[in-house]
């Protein structure tokens, strides 16, 4: 398992959009992989789930991956998140 904080760069925040592409590319990978904001624990993979969170520009979310690939889906959404900064 691993685990780590990451601050939302995309100037939007994850809208529609950009959520809708971090749940695809969460969805590449065969872990298992959460991000926790605020206390509160959603499954990436899961649309509506991460739609509910809102995340804004700057907001600082824990994201954890566990599972084979692990490694490469934490760098990968990462590089995601952190576009624009």
């Amino acid at each position: 398992m691993i685990k780590t904080n990451i601050n939302i760069g995309i100037q939007t925040g994850l809208d529609a959009r950009p959520t809708a592409m971090l749940v695809q590319l969460a969805s590449q990978y065969e872990s298992a992989i959460h991000v926790i904001s605020k206390e509160s624990k959603y499954n990436a993979k899961s649309i509506m789930g991460m739609m509910t969170l809102g995340l804004k520009a700057g907001e600082e979310i824990t994201v954890i991956a566990d599972g084979t690939d692990e490694e490469a889906a934490i760098e990968n959404i990462e590089k995601y998140l952190m576009q624009g900064k």
